[in-house]
């Protein structure tokens, strides 16, 4: 009797996902790795030099690149092999903040607590003006106050009230959490159309609102920042070549803020003083991703993928977002290198950039390595994902896509990993608990079928490779530190981190031991 392709495509993946359920962890192995990552951690070293000595690492920056190549530097320092750094890009002309400052001057003389938005143009020195609050969310909007606000620094949103806390600044996930994610929750419908329209009338709103700006000879722009008590900037979206930069945009905490609302809608003139001195590069500059690897035995052209994103904003040190994720990763590579283990497979690490912009580092190590898509001609398509691009190219696979078992992510903060989110891959469940059973008194011990997103193992999963990302409990992830001005060293957790850096060595350990690769998900069909 003759099967078809299907069928024998599916009874080889139930015979490897049936195999895998009942394949042994090296416990000898893991007490190797537990030894050397509990006993001597070298991860908060790591992180601090990230935090402390390098800083804030903007995607394409100076410091950014500091950043790639002192970590490539330490992996070879290790003993890793083929360290070094991977251009990708361009991406942007690199911009790095220099000073700033923001005060109001009457009715009362206060500084103000604010971070400028990345890529905003400096003030060309001390500038002075009134501040006027005005709504500018539409075309309407824009049409409405043209030649009104020229001079002026604007408020550019309402006061933002200021609530109880509805949950701990600190928290961590309860057995009843836990059980919770194990549950698999039914997708809503997507309306890819709707989405697509949505995000590109942000996208051409958002630059025809800087442009106007500009235009209309605003003096600077305020923000109130999304969170009470700390402030979290971003960007201006004005990193594109050819496009207006717009006028320094400032994000100002909260409190403040409301209180300049408060006398400008009351009737008082508020004057604020503003300075802002930035260095733009002059050119697109590429992004970098650091990379090296542990060479496998006699799977050694076959490899299991580790990663985490270098680049940061600009508002604190990039201390939980993601220095917290860089140097788990580097430790796992440390602790696996200094066990003396000899993996089957090569184990290779990756330090991304551009993560917080556009995934650029890890989206451009996929097409260089794995699979790629022609870009859309239209450069608005181009900012879209994939899956909301009108009609995206068909997908052409290299042959480094079969080499590929596994990606393993980390980038949800400081807190210890708690379990792994399958990625919707019911094949890998049954190996992941068996992964996770010796680790159960580490805490982890939570399998979730739920897909994860938002971070840099999503273009490896949408090229079809298994790509994961850990559970970790929120700390003050969601509260307090992403991205934010308080995401600074002191707000991360040595015992937290020392754990997941042997539970990520442990987890690739046995990824490289195995005898067949992680199964796989079907390609997507768009």
């Amino acid at each position: 009797m003759k099967l078809s392709i299907l069928a024998v495509a599916a009874f080889a993946l139930a015979s490897e996902a049936s195999n895998s359920a009942t394949q042994e962890v090296d416990l000898t192995a893991l007490t190797r790795l537990r030894d050397e990552g509990l006993h001597r951690s070298k991860v908060m070293e790591t992180a601090q030099y990230l935090c402390d000595v390098i800083g804030p690492r903007l995607t394409a920056s100076p410091a950014a690149k500091r950043a790639n190549e002192w970590t490539r530097d330490r992996f070879a320092a290790w003993g890793l092999v083929e360290a070094h750094l991977e251009s990708w890009g361009p991406f942007a002309p690199g911009w790095t903040l220099e000073h700033s400052s923001l005060h109001m001057l009457t009715p009362t003389t206060t500084p103000l607590v604010a971070w400028p938005k990345a890529w905003s143009p400096g003030t060309n020195g001390v500038v002075h003006a009134k501040a006027m609050r005005v709504d500018l969310n539409s075309e309407a909007d824009l049409a409405a106050q043209k030649g009104k606000l020229k001079g002026r620094i604007l408020l550019l949103s309402e006061a933002k009230p200021v609530l109880d806390e509805d949950k701990p600044p600190l928290t961590r996930f309860s057995d009843k959490d836990l059980a919770e994610l194990g549950q698999f929750e039914i997708p809503e419908q997507r309306k890819l159309d709707e989405e697509r329209e949505k995000d590109l009338k942000h996208i051409r709103f958002e630059r025809a609102r800087r442009a106007f700006l500009a235009e209309e000879g605003v003096v600077a722009a305020v923000a109130a920042s999304s969170w009470q008590g700390v402030v979290r900037a971003q960007s201006t979206g004005g990193w594109h070549v050819g496009e207006s930069r717009g006028v320094p945009e400032f994000v100002l905490m909260r409190e403040q803020y409301n209180r300049l609302v408060r006398l400008v809608e009351g009737g008082t003139d508020v004057d604020l003083e503003a300075e802002l001195r930035v260095h733009f590069d002059d050119k697109d500059m590429p992004g970098y991703t650091t990379l090296a690897e542990i060479p496998g035995s006699d799977k050694e052209d076959e490899y299991i993928l580790a990663g985490a994103h270098l680049d940061s904003w600009h508002g604190g040190t990039g201390a939980t977002d993601n220095a917290a994720g860089v140097a788990a990763v580097m430790e796992a590579a440390r602790i696996l290198k200094a066990s003396g283990l000899t993996p089957r497979r090569t184990i290779r690490f990756a330090l991304w950039t551009g993560e917080e912009q556009t995934y650029g580092s890890s989206s451009a190590y996929v097409s260089q390595h794995l699979a790629s898509r022609a870009a859309p001609k239209d450069k608005d398509e181009a900012e879209l994902d994939y899956e909301l691009q009108k009609d995206p190219a068909p997908l052409e696979l290299k042959p480094e896509h079969a080499k590929l078992s596994a990606y393993f992510n980390i980038d949800n903060g400081t807190g210890r990993i708690r379990g792994i989110y399958a990625q919707e891959n019911s094949a890998v469940a049954p190996i992941f608990e068996a992964w996770m059973k010796p680790l159960a008194d580490l805490g982890v011990t939570q399998l979730s079928l739920r897909p994860e997103g938002e971070t840099d193992h999503e273009p490896f999963d949408q090229v079809g490779i298994p790509a994961f990302q850990f559970i970790q409990d929120d700390v003050e992830y969601s509260t307090r530190t992403w991205h934010s001005n308080l995401d600074v060293y002191d707000r991360l957790k040595r015992d937290d981190l020392v754990q997941a850096s042997v539970v990520l060595a442990s987890f690739l350990y046995d990824a490289a031991m195995r005898d067949e690769r992680l199964p796989r998900k079907p390609l997507s069909r768009r």
